[in-house]
């Protein structure tokens, strides 16, 4: 499902119990300084990542000061986030003159504690290569580094490296729970490019073999990855980056099912065994 970007007025593109996606939960708020915004989703884990500017935030008492540290865009910067449990109240103000803030979220009935990542704590790895026209990075905000702190929620930032290129080959899936070959997780994105004139193209074959479909992603594009395998790539001349949810049913472990079609590249691909292993 494709959802074009338009001003959401701060309110969920994702709410809660999605009919594609209801694992997922993933709103957009921006602010000018000194507003603030307040939310609270019970029954679902969420992390604040700011986009671009700086927030103040409260979680029930507790204060993290000037979380986020990038300017004009998402290359200005490492990311930073907030962890915060089910259903806990939260505010966050605006400290630079604009902020754009992600908020993603994961189904999970348990409270945990907050934390905050910042840019030292981020989990960074490179795969791929230019011949495989593959080649990106992945900043992991939410990722193996956490994976005693937080219940279902994986939360990512990924980066094309050059400029044009296919990212999440070979094409795999995780939309059945039955382990140890594949799990059930919800995948939401958010797309952006630079130049922010570019765009790309989603993929999503619901089966092996079969004609699928396709989107075509711009700056802003949020993308539910319901069922199906699910490939994209970026046109030449531009980089893609996109925010990335991932929640899991039953565990918060990806275990990702290559489409037996194309199975075989994962041996092709340097570094992809790696980078699979970090999404726990």
């Amino acid at each position: 499902m494709h959802f074009p970007p338009y001003d959401n007025k701060n309110q969920p593109i994702v709410d809660v119990e999605d009919s594609r996606v209801p694992l997922n939960y993933f709103n957009i708020v921006k602010l000018k300084k000194g507003e603030a915004f307040s939310y609270q989703v019970p029954g679902y884990e969420t992390c604040i990542a700011p986009a671009t500017g700086s927030v103040d935030v409260d979680v029930e008492g507790q204060a993290y000061a000037a979380l986020g540290n990038r300017g004009v865009d998402v290359w200005d910067g490492e990311p930073e986030g907030l962890y915060v449990p089910s259903g806990a109240k939260v505010t966050f103000v605006c400290v630079s003159d604009q902020s754009e803030v992600f908020i993603a979220g994961a189904k999970y009935d348990q409270v945990l504690d907050p934390f905050d990542v910042r840019a030292a704590d981020i989990d960074l790895i490179q795969y791929g290569s230019d011949d495989t026209k593959t080649h990106r990075k992945i900043k992991h905000i939410l990722g193996q580094k956490q994976h005693d702190k937080v219940g279902r929620l994986l939360v990512s930032e990924l980066f094309t490296v050059g400029q044009g290129g296919w990212s999440g080959f070979p094409s795999h899936k995780h939309d059945t729970n039955r382990l140890p070959e594949e799990t059930r997780h919800d995948e939401t994105y958010n797309f952006r490019f630079r130049p922010n004139h570019g765009s790309g193209l989603q993929m999503l074959q619901r089966e092996d073999n079969k004609p699928g479909d396709a989107y075509h992603i711009v700056d802003g594009s949020t993308i539910c990855i319901d069922n199906g395998y699910h490939p994209c790539a970026v046109l030449p001349g531009y980089e893609m980056y996109y925010f990335t949810i991932l929640g899991g049913l039953t565990q918060r472990p990806l275990v990702q099912y290559f489409q037996p079609t194309h199975a075989y590249q994962v041996e092709t691909i340097p570094g992809i065994k790696d980078m699979v292993a970090k999404f726990k």
